[in-house]
């Protein structure tokens, strides 16, 4: 199959349009997952790994016994904008997130590449590993190598390696109850990338969706070091209630959410009044509604459109003693995150429902 040269630099391959999802929002819903990872079989336990598959966590953590843990991860998915570079920056910030969400420091990346080789010119392939050595850049580590495929449809992301100090390490089942919780970006990022694939995404809204997605989740490493921080994840495919019903379960306690204080894109409900969402977002709800709970006089709608709407390299969401509240607004507002000072909800004493949702 022959590619006119002329369409790299038309603008006319528009890279979501070759994919059958956008972003994290490809993520396998929660209830389908559970029953994947199934499995029968007996694994006998290592004593170094802090944290595998018994739990439900962002990373796999191993002890190197020196004080230090070294922390494993991958993420990959489809485009989630047409831009080849930009897909390519977006990919690699989501997939170092992972590290951060533990409180670690990435180390180095390899790259994981699928490509339509007959549908797609490789000139733009070429330019989402360059998006993805840009980040790295910024993240100050190296894309040290990957491995590629031919593949129906356009895949990137990257394995990461990292590094903790063990007595730093954050896990998302360690809340306590009367925690704060804090959510480092605003929602939405889903639902604009569906209206982007819909062709009815605003211009002045697509600059600040692409600025979200790639911004590195660095503030995770600071975080990390502190002891008033009881637990951390990252916000992605599963929505802030998926990933909050995760910390929640895990830490054996339920959640309320302030969702007057949950962090929205600027411009957002525009499209939520259009009632545009990714397919995900009902999958999200389909898997986990029974554990949620909204109070009387909430606008349901909107809310099931944002609360379950996937993010793809989405905000670290985290659980803060109260006593270090002050400590805590401090470093956000020293690492230019001063309009995420507002705690979004609490961890409170285990109830009926995992998630109380509150005006």
């Amino acid at each position: 199959m022959t590619i006119d040269s002329r369409l790299l630099t038309s603008g006319s391959i528009k890279l979501t349009q070759f994919s059958h999802g956008v972003g994290c929002g490809c993520k396998i819903s929660p209830k389908i997952l559970d029953e994947i990872l199934k499995s029968n079989l007996t694994i006998p336990d290592n004593k170094n790994l802090l944290v595998g598959n018994s739990s439900k966590d962002d990373a796999a953590v191993y002890d190197l016994e020196n004080g230090m843990a070294l922390i494993s991860t991958t993420d990959f998915f489809m485009p989630i904008v047409d831009d080849a570079f930009d897909f390519g920056r977006i990919a690699a910030a989501n997939s170092i997130s992972d590290v951060y969400a533990m409180g670690g420091k990435p180390l180095m990346a390899i790259a994981v590449l699928g490509w339509p080789v007959e549908k797609i010119p490789v000139e733009l392939a070429q330019k989402v590993i360059d998006g993805g050595r840009t980040v790295c850049k910024e993240a100050g580590i190296p894309l040290a190598g990957g491995h590629s495929i031919d593949s129906p449809e356009p895949i990137f992301g990257l394995a990461v390696t990292g590094i903790v100090e063990k007595e730093n390490l954050k896990k998302n089942d360690t809340a306590q109850e009367g925690d704060l919780l804090f959510l480092t970006k605003p929602l939405g990022v889903g639902i604009l990338s569906t209206a982007q694939k819909r062709g009815l995404l605003r211009d002045e809204h697509l600059q600040t969706m692409i600025d979200q997605l790639s911004a590195l989740n660095k503030i995770g490493e600071a975080l990390g070091k502190l002891k008033g921080v009881t637990a951390m994840t990252d916000v992605t495919g599963f929505g802030l209630l998926g990933h909050l019903i995760e910390m929640a379960d895990g830490s054996g306690l339920s959640a309320e959410i302030y969702y007057d204080k949950v962090p929205v894109i600027e411009g957002l409900k525009n499209y939520i009044a259009q009632r545009i969402s990714p397919d995900a977002t009902s999958r999200n709800w389909n898997s986990y509604h029974e554990k949620i709970r909204f109070e009387k006089g909430m606008n349901v709608m909107e809310a099931f459109i944002l609360l379950p709407d996937p993010q793809t390299n989405g905000g670290i969401l985290f659980s803060v003693n109260e006593n270090s509240k002050e400590e805590i607004v401090r470093l956000l507002k020293e690492n230019e995150l001063g309009n995420f000072t507002e705690p979004i909800g609490r961890f409170i004493k285990k109830g009926e429902k995992v998630i109380e949702v509150r005006k």
